[in-house]
């Protein structure tokens, strides 16, 4: 019985991730379920699945918890507060195996603590690795964790790679992307954009933010320092193909000629139940893919005039040192303020590019210095937007 503990339980990945778990009550137990700050929707998921420990993430929020767990008649005990979640995260007895699918930077800390303690981790959180991608690496090396990528992309990659993730003979891999909502449009056409039609994603359910990055193709970018680090390949081996049915996961070339792909519906269900159930298969509730429905696959290049984030952050990769922390947390900021409504959809890469070019890649040899290069590019990217530098 694997003991899991799912991070960001009330969000898409989290619901998805507990839709499988209950199908599977003889092998799968959710022992921890941890949310930000809707009290109500987390409580909700308790009375359903019973766990060990729920955590709200704002401290103030736990009386409401506990009163509500208290009030469904649940020995569920309530914790409030990030220090809370790393600690359930390295404890042995709370989980076995973690979902780290809290979005952003904030989700760093627990994916460490859990690699630390050895834990097998799902990791649906791109963030923390774009940001601290060397470091997790290493300590997953150091303690015998195990990593099992959730994004659709790096799953199928790691679903085409042999048992263990060996890339030899590796010729390349190719992470494929929708194109977004406004795939084909021209620049000038993105100019009026707004926040309610940059997160209507054509083929993906999916949170406003990361709606918003796959929009802008930040997300792929993201995607390709990701994949840098979890299948030690250079940049130069690392592609992009736009592929708007979205059936396509990723693509793995080798050396012989060969190129494996995976393919499926766009459900992140697969890719939990890959990880969850691994070795083994388990059904994840998608249906298997009918290619005569379907009926064509098409590809075509990513137009990175129109969407300059790929660029940028391929760019980011290859300078490396600080630079994906630079990026990641600028953009972090650019998504939240378009969201707010106080920059244009254009702003996004350009307040990516104007933090890129302001600060020094420094390099990133511990955590203390990849937080200052966060700290520093949120302080110039909240400057630039409130001087209007872009707007």
């Amino acid at each position: 019985m694997r003991s899991v503990a799912v991070f960001g339980a009330t969000g898409s990945i989290g619901t998805s991730a507990l839709d499988v778990i209950a199908r599977h009550p003889e092998r799968l137990r959710a022992s921890v379920l941890a949310a930000g700050r809707n009290v109500e929707a987390l409580v909700a998921l308790c009375i359903a699945h019973r766990p060990d420990h729920a955590v709200i993430a704002e401290p103030d929020a736990l009386p409401r918890l506990r009163a509500g767990l208290q009030a469904a008649g649940l020995a569920t005990a309530a914790h409030a507060g990030m220090d809370a979640l790393d600690a359930l995260a390295a404890d042995t007895a709370a989980c076995d195996t973690v979902v780290a699918a809290i979005v952003g930077a904030a989700g760093l800390d627990s994916t460490l603590a859990a690699l630390r303690a050895g834990k097998r981790v799902l990791l649906a959180n791109k963030e923390s690795l774009v940001l601290a991608g060397v470091l997790m690496m290493e300590a997953a090396r150091q303690a015998g964790a195990v990593i099992v990528p959730i994004d659709s992309e790096h799953n199928a990659i790691h679903q085409c790679l042999p048992p263990g993730g060996d890339c030899t003979g590796v010729a390349r891999i190719v992470l494929t992307a929708s194109g977004g909502p406004f795939r084909g449009r021209h620049r000038a056409q993105l100019a009026d954009v707004t926040p309610a039609q940059a997160v209507a994603h054509p083929k993906w359910s999916m949170g406003p933010k990361i709606s918003v990055d796959s929009a802008t193709l930040m997300n792929k970018g993201l995607e390709l320092i990701e994949a840098h680090h979890l299948f030690a390949t250079p940049s130069e081996r690392l592609d992009v193909l736009v592929h708007p049915q979205s059936l396509v996961h990723s693509l793995v070339e080798f050396i012989d000629g060969s190129t494996l792909a995976q393919l499926g519906l766009p459900d992140m269900r697969t890719a939990l139940a890959v990880g969850l159930g691994s070795p083994e298969r388990i059904a994840s509730g998608v249906a298997g893919l009918d290619l005569l429905q379907h009926g064509r696959l098409d590809f075509e290049a990513p137009d990175t005039d129109a969407f300059p984030c790929l660029a940028l952050a391929r760019a980011a990769l290859v300078a490396g040192g600080g630079a994906p922390a630079i990026l990641n947390a600028t953009n972090e900021v650019a998504v939240s303020a378009f969201l707010q409504g106080r920059i244009r959809f254009l702003a996004i890469p350009a307040l990516v590019e104007h933090v890129l070019a302001a600060l020094p890649a420094a390099p990133a040899d511990s955590l203390d210095a990849l937080r200052d290069a966060d700290a520093r590019a949120r302080r110039l990217a909240g400057e630039a937007i409130d001087s209007g530098v872009v707007a």
